[in-house]
């Protein structure tokens, strides 16, 4: 069939609605006539009946239909863009090398050298013609091609629709191993086709506003769409272009783009789970073949779904680009409601009951291989695009004044930090928050909410534990309350002893006071998590009236922790902290001055009847250059004696140097006891003390027999015999030398 016939005949295919084989056959047709019609008119009445062909957007397609449109101009503009490549590399190829300037020469040689005159019989063969590069397709070059189907895009169609066009055309003209590469098209047709971008996304997005042309009102521009062209175009537009766009219209459309129902759907995915749950006995099994697997996969073919990532980018950018600062504060509010909502779905599934470390314990094989692993990939997706965005705002809430100042600056860091919060069953699994993003995001928000206290102290209530006095048993509670205890850690300087109290102590001590074998890692991470914040608390010197009714019991917690639940490097940190706070030049010293002491008093107590059995090394994912050493509970306990000289009062000290030097020859393990002994004398010449104990230090090693008590025990190594003022000693079994 010639071009020609085959034009009429999809011209006239495109009035009515079409089965799904007849419409693809459709498309398909279409692209060959794109790349095939050699008249440029031709081209343009078939592009501009495209736009609003029936067959095309009146089937209810919603997306997949625009998806295709830039599908078929991207493949016409890529078939188009590699003829002429291949045509100008065959001419290249054929092209005859300059030849020589003729020498001077006299008349009768050159008239020679022309031959035999006209009308002559003799004939000499002359060089070979030039091979034309043969025509291929159109044969019409890019420049011609895409100016013949920007004509397309006229008054019949929306300028959304003229956008997916744009974007077709702009991506199959460029190289896709070098986006910089713009030998498909000339300098000022690029910047044409650039322009004719800008120019429909900010028209399509503000249709009521005058542009010039007389043209009528258009209805509002669904966000799918424009939000899909956005997702492949704007990697492609200049630094230029890219400035002119309206960025704050485009903020809340691609916004709703990514989360609304041409993108995620506003997390309703996850309440389609449970009804195709099966419970066997203990085990849930969840069928790769059910409705909502098969939803799970088609969402995740999405072209929003599965492009996330570059539509993050875009709407990072039009958040940081934006004039109205009430945009990107309502973007912030937006998002913060996609992700409560998909806390609360996620809630309301049984998925959640099951903890992490359960998982293989309550799931089949058929499920955790199948649609468990598709449903946290596209989970993690979700947590990555949307923290991107957050951090664009957050990165906005350090330079833009109207979102710095005293009364906003609070607001949007608790708004985050919540955002962070309803995610934290996402990003809390198998360390999927340890990135760059995600790290300055969190941090610096807590850094801008702990400057105001009102903020703080209102944040903490607003995600208090609902029984701070219990562990709750659902495991999404509990994820969600080591969100909270590790935001609280940092949280007390600026709360009153009260708040204090009820918003960090007691919710923490549910999980100190927990005793169970063995913990979790879950529980474990909480136990870690309270103890920090516990600390935290005690730091503050504000804190003194708490410190004092909260310092007894949380030593006997620590004790009782030890080495259970916490690790031997753990325990020597913890209470090394709680020595500095309850000695000088904290106010806890002067008010409560034996409670120090009392507390190494315990320390040295339980030297004598702990344990010598080396104790297993910590589970670490890190590789350390350096093996550590072995530890009892004995030793850890005297190095933790040691730990803590620096920090007491100066008219206890030198007492506490003796009795530590004799905990030290306590340690029967030759290795651990060589070890704190290079634990002391690290501590006297480190620097760890400050010239009145460093002075008191070097008297009591050098005059008062401190060297004799470390080195060799309290009689300094030498046999127990009576012997009299100034005798000679006899060592028969030292060196010579």
């Amino acid at each position: 069939m010639s071009v020609e016939r085959l034009l009429t005949n999809v011209l006239r295919l495109y009035q009515d609605v079409h089965d799904d084989d007849r419409t693809e056959q459709l498309y398909s047709t279409t692209t060959t006539l794109l790349t095939h019609l050699s008249n440029p008119l031709n081209i343009t009445v078939l592009t501009s009946q495209l736009l609003n062909a029936p067959a095309i957007w009146e089937r209810g397609d919603g997306m997949r239909a625009c998806y295709r449109v830039i599908s078929i101009f991207n493949s016409a503009a890529t078939h188009v863009r590699k003829k002429e490549l291949e045509a100008a590399k065959l001419s290249e190829q054929h092209k005859q090398p300059p030849q020589p300037l003729p020498l001077q020469t006299h008349p009768a040689l050159s008239r020679a050298s022309q031959g035999p005159p006209p009308g002559s019989t003799a004939s000499q063969p002359g060089p070979p013609p030039v091979p034309q590069a043969p025509r291929t397709g159109g044969g019409l070059s890019c420049d011609d091609w895409v100016s013949a189907v920007l004509k397309g895009a006229d008054d019949k169609s929306s300028r959304w629709q003229h956008l997916l066009l744009f974007c077709g055309v702009l991506l199959g003209m460029t190289s896709q191993k070098d986006p910089r590469n713009r030998h498909g098209l000339s300098y000022s047709m690029r910047n044409t086709v650039e322009q004719a971008i800008v120019t429909a996304v900010n028209l399509a997005l503000r249709p009521n506003e005058p542009h010039g042309q007389h043209r009528e009102p258009e209805p509002p521009a669904p966000p799918g769409p424009i939000a899909l062209a956005l997702t492949y175009a704007f990697p492609l537009l200049s630094k230029s272009s890219r400035l002119a766009l309206d960025c704050d219209a485009i903020v809340p459309v691609a916004l709703n783009g990514m989360t609304g129902a041409d993108g995620l759907q506003d997390g309703l995915f996850l309440c389609t789970i449970d009804g195709d749950l099966k419970q066997s006995g203990n085990h849930f099994t969840w069928q790769e073949s059910s409705p909502s697997a098969l939803l799970l996969r088609q969402l995740e073919q999405k072209p929003l779904v599965n492009g996330l990532g570059p539509l993050s980018k875009v709407v990072g950018f039009a958040i940081e680009h934006a004039r109205d600062a009430n945009v990107v504060l309502q973007a912030q509010n937006d998002l913060l409601t996609f992700t409560q909502r998909l806390l609360h779905e996620w809630e309301a599934s049984k998925l959640s009951e099951i903890e992490i470390s359960e998982e293989e314990v309550f799931l089949t094989q058929e499920t955790l291989q199948g649609p468990w692993v598709a449903l946290w990939t596209l989970l993690r997706k979700v947590m990555y695009g949307s923290v991107a965005v957050l951090q664009t705002i957050v990165a906005r809430s350090l330079l833009d004044p109207r979102m710095r100042n005293d009364t906003m600056a609070p607001v949007v860091a608790s708004k985050t930090l919540k955002a962070l919060r309803y995610l934290y069953f996402i990003s809390s699994r198998n360390g999927s928050d340890a990135f760059q993003v995600y790290t300055f995001t969190y941090l610096t928000s807590v850094d801008n909410l702990a400057r105001y206290s009102d903020a703080c102290a209102a944040f903490l209530r607003d995600t208090k534990p609902l029984n701070p006095g219990t562990i709750p048993p659902h495991p999404l509670h509990r994820t969600l309350d080591l969100f909270y205890l590790n935001v609280a850690e940092h949280l007390p300087l600026k709360l009153t002893p009260e708040d204090c109290d009820s918003l960090i102590v007691q919710p923490a001590m549910a999980y100190l006071t927990h005793q169970s074998t063995p913990l979790s890692p879950r529980m474990l991470e909480l136990f870690e998590a309270a103890h920090s914040a516990v600390l935290s608390v005690l730091s503050c010197p504000h804190n003194a009236p708490v410190t004092v009714k909260l310092a007894p019991f949380y030593a006997e917690a620590l004790f009782s922790a030890f080495p259970t639940y916490i690790s031997p490097r753990q325990f020597r940190l913890a209470f090394k902290t709680l020595m500095q706070i309850l000695s000088p030049p904290y106010p806890i010293s002067s008010t409560h001055p034996q409670l120090a002491e009392t507390l190494l008093e315990m320390v040295r107590f339980r030297i004598g009847v702990a344990s010598k059995v080396p104790l297993p090394p910590p589970e670490t994912h890190v590789q350390s250059a350096t093996p550590e050493l072995p530890v009892s509970e004995q030793s850890t306990l005297v190095m933790t004696l040691i730990d803590s000289l620096p920090f007491l009062h100066l008219r206890i000290f030198e007492d506490w140097l003796t009795l530590a030097a004799h905990a030290v020859n306590q340690i029967e393990d030759v290795a651990m006891r060589e070890a704190a002994k290079r634990r002391f004398w690290e501590i006297l010449v480190s620097g760890e003390m400050d010239v009145e104990r460093s002075a008191i230090g070097v008297a009591w090693w050098g005059t008062k027999g401190g060297r004799q008590a470390v080195l060799y025990g309290s009689q300094g190594g030498l046999p127990d015999v009576p012997m009299m003022s100034g005798a000679i000693q006899n060592n028969m079994d030292r060196a010579k030398l």
